[in-house]
């Protein structure tokens, strides 16, 4: 297993992680979402990263002050490679995979842990892709990774919604057009949305929302100035860069600097 796996580094550099040298890696998107859910994580909050992965996101966020995160990953190699990955980081007192299918937590059918009503912080990089859309990859576990069923966006907010305390924090990134499937998964649940988008280049559209929002709230929706990751004459803007390093954390005020 180890010759299928390559060992990298991510946060900066402040982690160590192995993954599957092919399928799924960690990427641009995870170190948006670290960026985004650090501007909602208190110091010793409990969060939970749904879909994990390996757990890039939930590590990140141990590292940078969760109190106790929950890697929930539905794979059973990669939950495995998530447990391992905070044991060789120093994080396995505050971070611990569970193996399940995000759908059933907090239910009869999934694990005890994370509980229901138990986390301030919610995280997740859901499955982007639409199988009636897109032709889904030849590598099964890359295939669950991005390959959305219809309702996995509603299952899953759902599945935060059951996770969060009164008031606690959902961030998700996922692709625009995804948008109004994201607001109608909020609704009557979730208020004071806050929308980022995230855009290549500036004169590009946008290829990525970031989306927060807070359990239990009616404040109105927000549209966040966008956060533009390549400069003109190349290579990154200097928020994208500090962004992707780790470096910043993404603001999801009503405005941001």
């Amino acid at each position: 297993m180890n010759g299928e796996l390559t060992d990298d580094l991510f946060f900066g550099g402040r982690l160590r992680l192995l993954q599957p040298r092919r399928g799924h890696r960690v990427g641009t998107d995870a170190a948006l979402l670290v960026a985004a859910a650090r501007s909602r994580l208190a110091p010793g909050a409990v969060a939970a990263d749904l879909g994990a992965g390996v757990g890039a996101v939930g590590l990140a966020l141990a590292h940078a002050g969760a109190g106790r995160v929950a890697l929930v990953e539905i794979d059973e190699g990669l939950a495995a490679i998530a447990a391992e990955n905070a044991r060789r980081n120093g994080l396995e007192g505050r971070a611990a995979a569970a193996c399940a299918d995000v759908a059933t937590l907090a239910t009869s059918r999934g694990p005890a842990e994370p509980a229901a009503g138990s986390c301030d912080l919610v995280a997740f990089n859901p499955p982007f892709d639409d199988a009636d859309r897109f032709r889904l990859s030849p590598d099964a576990v890359k295939a669950r990774a991005h390959g959305s069923p219809e309702g996995l966006l509603g299952d899953w907010t759902l599945a935060a919604n059951r996770l969060l305390k009164p008031q606690g924090d959902l961030v998700m990134i996922h692709r625009p057009e995804a948008l109004a499937g994201i607001l109608g998964a909020l609704d009557g649940r979730f208020g004071d949305v806050r929308l980022l988008p995230v855009h290549a280049r500036d004169d590009a559209p946008a290829t990525r929302i970031i989306v927060a929002a807070r359990k239990g709230r009616r404040g109105a929706l927000a549209l966040l100035p966008p956060l533009v990751m390549h400069a003109p004459a190349g290579g990154f803007t200097s928020e994208g860069d500090a962004a992707q390093r780790g470096d910043a954390t993404i603001a999801l005020d009503r405005s941001r600097p």
